[in-house]
């Protein structure tokens, strides 16, 4: 079982190859979950990165030892909403659970840190079989769109996904 930790500067470096291999290019192929069919660029840099480690935002990374299998942020949007992004897992070891272990520290995060009841997500709506691993696990499409953040023809959209956020020690 990884070890699930906020990111530190120091991280960066080592974190960013990871990130770039799970969403670009072939060896984001090797995975179930990427955007390499869709988009050539760069998914982020480490200027990027250095600003999800501060401040309203925690980058979340999963280790086995030293090394970095895969990473989220949780940001605060205000108004109890937090909102959840760049979770990625190496190419080679999807499907092997860290996802999900990520995305429960993620929600752990927004509700006991952020004091978030709500949290959102955006997905390329292009992306159907990640939208309904998403939806596998309580987020559910709130009917709004928002266009890709950086302009590329043809224009991508995304769907928005939302999932109310609650204390375990209430639920029954």
């Amino acid at each position: 079982m990884p070890t699930i930790r906020p990111a530190t500067a120091a991280d960066l470096p080592r974190l960013h190859p990871v990130v770039e291999r799970a969403y670009r290019g072939d060896s984001a192929r090797q995975g179930w979950t990427h955007e390499a069919d869709l988009l050539s660029n760069t998914r982020t840099d480490l200027a990027t990165l250095a600003t999800l480690v501060d401040g309203d935002s925690r980058l979340l990374i999963a280790l086995d030892g030293d090394t970095i299998l895969g990473c989220v942020n949780i940001a605060s949007r205000g108004d109890s909403l937090a909102y959840l992004g760049l979770l990625c897992v190496d190419p080679a070891l999807q499907a092997g659970g860290i996802g999900k272990q990520l995305i429960a520290a993620a929600e752990a995060t927004a509700r006991e840190t952020l004091a978030a009841t709500r949290i959102e997500m955006t997905v390329i709506d292009q992306r159907v079989e990640l939208i309904a691993w998403y939806e596998r696990h309580g987020y559910t499409r709130s009917g709004e769109t928002r266009p890709f953040p950086v302009p590329i023809d043809p224009p991508l959209t995304m769907a928005v996904l939302t999932k109310p956020l609650f204390d375990q020690q209430q639920l029954p």
